[in-house]
């Protein structure tokens, strides 16, 4: 989604500021398990998260299909329909094919405003008509040229079963279709990741077999003024999105975490992440991690805080009396005339929905494609398994049952949100139990994986029943395990609500409340604020509140 950085000389332009995404990937020779995997998340405050679904379909000749802007939902206009379009759940195809982003947003001279696809509807018409990674470029591309590119500069993730790339893709500005791009594919062996900067500098021109890109990719940038180098030194990063710190410390510094996560020695770019100096080594495109990297591993890299590195937010006063890891809007922030900033991590709490792309080769495509999915922030919900050949939205996670602004206790949305906004005002004392049910259900849905896709490949074999009666089975499944999981986070928040109402905690015995003789709950605990806060209070307050 959309982001905007306050620049003194702007020569970069994004959308709102706080409003990020990040994409991690992983190829099929680094992950533990032969798997493609991407993930994403989807921040924007204020947006709510559900899962899209367009169904597969036959067109006429001639047949043109409404185009929507993807984030303000105003018609566009039209463009002509394929002749076949494919199953899409989410941000997978029925073919495994996935397409995600992140907004750097670039010059801002480069919009054209009266190009007809923004960013999101380009990706959503792609998965339709693409099966393929390498096609769905050929797909984007080709769209921008014939109807033009009303939005700022964007990274895609565009992966499949067996491979993924990394495009970095911006406008020519008013009246002129078509975009500049380069797609760079990531390696077999390696990871990478992209969260609102631009990452691809130089790039391999004569590479066409991992490296795709605009015929005037170079030229464009030198008419423009942008570069005036030779091609082979030319950097899409520093002609179209030149870094400035904010750009480097809320951005680079995400993809920065995962990758000191899995490689040694990421401390030599700590003075580029950091933003303390721009002009130091960048860090590479993509890594080769230390060891695999599994699904469970890239879930759990979207919950991450900065744990253990410089930019840990466990160690100052932001973090509030009950340390949580969150920070209040805006990222930026002034006092007595001065401009400070909060640090932006991966796990944030306005995602509007997460999800982790997991695609294999080694299986048919209706049982390979797996979108793990969950709405809200990825470190306060359990992902829950979609299949790719799903046809039908579950309840929970449809746009029919509530949005923005229309509560409803059928929505995932607004369940996960009340759960979190019930653990985060005393995080340290409830985030405990959240986080152990949040295991449980993934723990049971990885162990259940393996059984279940045995199970529909048995069926697709069988003579009489076929691959129709094996997508309905997992359809079945998908929608099964998104009632449980809201069935499960509806328990939880009633339990969190009873058990910690009124800032205090209702003793437990063996999983259930205490009760006194007569059946009323036994007296309340009132822990109060935790041991490192008082030491806090009693030391701004020199004794104030002693009890002499």
């Amino acid at each position: 989604m959309r982001i905007k950085w306050f620049i003194g000389v702007i020569l970069v332009a994004h959308a709102t500021l706080g409003e990020a995404c990040t994409n991690l990937i992983v190829g099929k020779k680094a992950s533990a398990d032969g798997s493609v995997i991407v993930s994403y998340s989807a921040d924007d405050f204020g947006s709510f998260g559900f899962l899209r679904h367009f169904a597969a379909g036959k067109h006429a000749a001639g047949s043109t299909r409404s185009i929507y802007n993807w984030e303000t939902n105003n018609y566009a206009g039209e463009i002509e329909e394929a002749s076949e379009t494919y199953n899409v759940i989410g941000n997978m195809n029925e073919y495994q094919l996935t397409i995600t982003e992140t907004t750097f947003g670039g010059r801002p001279e480069l919009v054209d405003s009266t190009g007809l696809l923004d960013y999101g509807s380009l990706i959503y018409v792609t998965l339709q008509r693409a099966k393929t990674a390498r096609e769905a470029i050929g797909v984007m591309t080709g769209l921008i040229e014939r109807y033009g590119y009303n939005s700022g500069g964007e990274s895609f993730t565009i992966a499949d079963k067996n491979e993924a790339w990394v495009m970095d893709l911006i406008g020519k500005g008013p009246g002129r279709k078509g975009a500049v791009w380069v797609a760079v594919r990531v390696p077999d062996d390696c990871i990478c990741a992209h969260a609102n900067q631009s990452r691809i500098r130089r790039f391999p021109l004569q590479d066409k077999e991992n490296c795709l890109y605009a015929d005037d990719v170079v030229s464009f940038a030198r008419e423009k003024g942008y570069y005036k180098g030779t091609d082979s030194d030319f950097s899409f990063c520093e002609a179209y999105a030149p870094a400035d710190f904010s750009a480097l410390r809320f951005c680079e510094a995400r993809v920065w975490s995962f990758f000191n996560r899995y490689v040694k020695g990421m401390d030599k770019y700590l003075p580029y992440a950091s933003g303390a100096d721009p002009t130091a080594p960048p860090m590479p495109l993509f890594v080769r991690p230390d060891k695999p990297v599994s699904v469970q591993d890239v879930k759990e890299m979207m919950r991450d805080h900065y744990e253990g590195t410089p930019f840990a937010l466990d160690n100052d006063p932001g973090m509030g009396p009950f340390e949580a890891p969150y920070r209040p809007t805006p990222l930026m922030w002034e006092t007595d005339g001065k401009t400070y900033f909060n640090e932006r991590p991966i796990s944030t709490q306005q995602s509007a929905f997460v999800m982790v792309a997991q695609m294999r080769s080694q299986l048919p495509d209706y049982v390979g494609g797996v979108l793990w999915f969950g709405c809200d922030d990825a470190n306060m919900i359990a992902f829950t398994p979609v299949y790719c050949c799903t046809d039908k939205v579950p309840e929970c996670y449809s746009d029919k049952v509530a949005d923005g602004l229309h509560f409803s206790f059928k929505s995932a949305f607004w369940v996960c949100n009340w759960v979190s906004s019930i653990v985060y005002p005393r995080y340290c004392q409830l985030y405990g139990e959240l986080k152990s049910v949040r295991e449980r259900l993934e723990m049971d849905y990885n162990a259940l994986q393996k059984t279940t896709e045995r199970e529909a490949v048995a069926l697709a074999g069988q003579a009489d029943r076929g691959e129709s009666a094996a997508r309905s089975y997992l359809t079945d499944y998908t929608h099964r395990a998104a009632s449980g999981m809201m069935y499960t986070w509806m328990e939880l928040g009633k339990r969190l609500m009873v058990k910690y109402i009124d800032g205090t905690v209702r003793p437990e015995k063996n999983g259930q409340f205490e009760r006194t003789p007569g059946g009323l709950g036994v007296p309340v605990q009132r822990p109060g604020y935790p041991e490192r806060y008082r030491r806090e209070i009693v030391k701004a307050t020199d004794g104030r509140f002693e009890v002499k």
